[in-house]
């Protein structure tokens, strides 16, 4: 296939994706982000953000990342083994293994590039070993980050076993686990989501905490969903189920409620982290996280620790939409989490409604297979605490007209 053709074929896939309904479009924003933005000169509700605590245009977030600018400049231009580190970097990394309960944390350029660094740097390590097998024990529905890194040491590290469990299943992960016994694993990682992101699910932590102790395994948690958001005082899925300080690996962002710009982190041990900064690719070989980020990512963690009422005003928030989308007809997936997936089957159906809510002033995206199952689209609706009850109640009776409009409603 030449260029031109390939370039034909292309073309072809994306009218597919257009006659599906399935073209995923972006919409410019004329606003900050925040509970309400602008877009085409009006202001439509926001539930598609993952700024949970409302921190992406908080005046203080701002005010650090002013500061970081003045003090430290704008980047760093290598990375950090080369040309130095700065005290902000080991500050954050300091404060954020504080929060998830861990000794020790290494910054990465994301999360996404965090989860692959971790898989890889661990097992495609030999350790000066020859005959040996790894595993790792993966829920189904985990994030694509998880995924990929798996799929990528797989690449590297022939000798590595990956097995899927069923989502939040641990009775079939114990049975997976026992199976393996006899198998003599060298290294042995059950790795999940502390909130699966489709759903708004929680990993049944603790039950889990209990086979990694059972069975002599390492627990790797992605909190990106959960940091800041779950927990009396935000301190994600652990201090939600009781099991703070006893995860392993804890892998999460400064992308979502904890400033909401970029940057993600893996915590744990001591060792494990200083062995990462040896051995992780993404690490070694990108620049860090920039100064700005650095410095508004603390004052981040500064406005959870010191002013637990915006979590608070989340998990308010969260309740009454929850409550009130199911009074106006709507079926959702149960749960408490600000992720809330209105549940509508098709793609179609979610992308048409989706397109006419921002028409009623609310800005929500569908989500469709092959992100989620075929036959479970929906539109994920995102809370935060920047939302006002009068935003809340807005959305509620768009998402009433539009749903009447479309013959969507359940009762």
């Amino acid at each position: 296939m030449n260029p031109t053709e390939l370039y034909s074929v292309l073309q072809s896939e994306l009218d597919q994706f257009e006659k599906a309904k399935t073209y995923k479009y972006e919409v410019p924003l004329e606003s900050e982000q925040g509970g309400r933005v602008r877009v085409k000169g009006r202001d439509a509700i926001m539930l598609a953000s993952n700024n949970y605590l409302g921190l992406a245009n908080h005046p203080k977030i701002k005010e650090a990342a002013h500061r970081g600018l003045d003090e430290w400049g704008f980047g760093m231009s290598s990375v950090r083994f080369l040309c130095g580190t700065e005290p902000i970097h080991l500050e954050l990394e300091e404060r954020i293994a504080r929060f998830v309960g861990c000794e020790a944390a290494i910054l990465h350029s994301s999360c996404f590039a965090a989860n692959e660094a971790f898989f890889t740097a661990l097992y495609a390590n030999d350790f000066g070993q020859t005959d040996f097998e790894d595993v790792i024990y993966s829920d189904q529905y985990n994030h694509a980050s998880i995924i990929d890194g798996v799929r990528l040491c797989r690449a590297v590290a022939k000798q590595t076993a990956s097995k899927l469990y069923r989502n939040r299943d641990f009775a079939h992960l114990r049975q997976m686990l026992e199976e393996d016994r006899s198998q003599n694993y060298r290294i042995k990682v059950i790795a999940t989501d502390g909130v699966f992101s489709m759903e708004g699910h929680l990993a049944p932590l603790p039950e889990l905490v209990t086979l990694a102790r059972e069975f002599g395994a390492l627990l790797f948690v992605d909190e990106s969903h959960a940091s800041g958001v779950l927990g009396k005082t935000g301190h994600g899925t652990p201090e939600e189920l009781g099991v703070h300080g006893q995860i392993d690996v804890v892998t999460g962002t400064f992308g979502k409620a904890l400033g909401g710009a970029s940057g993600g982190f893996i915590a744990g041990r001591r060792e494990l982290i200083e062995f990462l900064r040896q051995k992780s690719r993404p690490y070694t070989f990108s620049n860090t996280v920039p100064p700005v980020v650095v410095t508004a990512s603390i004052a981040a963690l500064d406005l959870i620790e010191t002013d637990p009422g915006i979590v608070t005003q989340l998990h308010e928030n969260t309740a009454y939409f929850r409550q009130e989308i199911v009074n106006a007809g709507f079926r959702i997936l149960e749960g408490t989490h600000p992720i809330v997936p209105v549940m509508l089957g098709e793609a179609a159906i979610a992308q048409d409604m989706s397109r006419e809510l921002l028409d009623e002033g609310v800005y929500i995206k569908g989500l469709w297979y092959p992100v989620v199952p075929k036959g479970e689209a929906r539109l994920r609706a995102q809370i935060s605490a920047a939302h006002t009850r009068q935003d809340l109640d807005h959305a509620i009776k768009a998402f009433k007209t539009v749903g009447k409009r479309l013959g969507v409603l359940e009762s």
